[in-house]
């Protein structure tokens, strides 16, 4: 079977157009997944739509999605459901939801039966579940900071990883949490999902916070941003011996940072927090697979220990992709948690 599905298309710096693409049938061990939504994961994609340093379009780094350049797929969280099933998968049957990663912005996607995490629970909405694979990044960058019952944590930049960040950080225990960001409608929103207090990371920010600590600092920094000078900030605000956990992806290095003042003398521990130093295939403790963190967020929502609705700012059909990606451009402080509905397109 071969036939026409459609998929949104990265085709030039700041440029997004839907295109026409084609579906295979899947083969032996493979599934057809038809897409349901997919989420934009606003930091990642707007560095690919900009072409900027150390991603599958821009220069300097690795280029682990595309051959460099464009055109460039971009997208790899969301939810669809299983349309066609190849030879020998036993594990998944047509009709089955599954968690889209790696999918991309597209109709429809084969994927190995093995890689997919089904969802088996009926009152889990596909909607929530389509932030799946953005959520587990937060599960990930959180458990890297070994947080103990009531340390401080500070969770710096209230994108969609911030978000995720902050309550995974009060799930585990961290008392008070702070959060930092420029957009008062992300400070409130941070606060309505419990943040102990919201900040704006301006020249006062340092100060705000040792004042909170009662001049300790906190004992843990989730940097969710990427930006150089947010880190900076974070070593002038973190505990004698704190732990900062390197979540966001950062681009451009463009501020020195005294490493013997702020780290080698005060004994701070910086830990990288990227995806791929998940184990690939075992759990152990303060290490989960991406299918076992997966399992562990579907299990939060459906027990509204995890809220997603309040996250989500806009549901568009995938013809809107061009001016949803012109925004995106342009704003890096876009509306959060826009969603793709591939229904609409089908």
């Amino acid at each position: 079977m071969r036939s026409t599905g459609q998929c949104v298309v990265f085709e030039a710096i700041g440029k997004a157009a839907l295109r026409p693409c084609e579906i295979s049938s899947p083969q032996a061990g493979e599934v057809l997944v038809a897409s349901d939504y997919t989420a934009i994961s606003a930091g990642t994609e707007r560095a690919n739509l900009m072409a900027l340093p150390n991603t599958g379009t821009g220069h300097g780094g690795y280029n682990w999605k595309s051959s460099g350049g464009f055109p460039f797929h971009p997208g790899y969280c969301g939810v669809g459901r299983i349309a066609a099933c190849g030879e020998g998968v036993e594990s998944l049957s047509v009709g089955d939801r599954v968690v889209g990663n790696w999918g991309g912005h597209r109709s429809h996607f084969v994927r190995k039966a093995s890689d997919l995490t089904r969802i088996d629970d009926d009152a889990i909405d596909s909607l929530d579940a389509s932030f799946a694979r953005i959520a587990v990044f937060s599960l990930l960058g959180v458990r890297k900071l070994r947080i103990e019952l009531g340390e401080s944590v500070l969770v710096a930049g209230q994108g969609l990883l911030g978000v995720f960040a902050l309550q995974v950080a009060a799930l585990s225990g961290a008392v008070p949490v702070f959060v930092s960001d420029f957009n008062p409608a992300r400070r409130e929103l941070a606060m309505k999902l419990g943040a102990t207090a919201a900040f704006a990371p301006d020249e006062h920010f340092v100060e705000r916070v040792l004042a909170a600590t009662g001049g300790k600092g906190v004992d843990g920094v989730v940097e969710v941003t990427g930006i150089a000078k947010a880190l900076q900030q974070a070593l002038e605000c973190v505990a004698w011996e704190g732990r900062i956990s390197l979540l966001g992806c950062t681009r451009i290095s463009d501020v020195p940072i005294d490493f013997y003042r702020y780290v080698h003398r005060r004994g701070v521990t910086l830990v990288g927090a990227h995806n791929s130093t998940r184990p690939s295939l075992e759990s152990s403790p303060g290490r989960r697979t991406e299918a076992d963190d997966y399992r562990i967020f579907l299990k939060l929502v459906a027990s509204g220990r995890m809220q997603v609705r309040p996250i989500i700012s806009e549901v568009v059909s995938p013809e809107k992709a061009p001016e949803v990606y012109a925004r995106l451009a342009d704003d890096p402080q876009a509306p959060l948690g826009v969603v793709f509905d591939w229904r609409q397109v089908r």
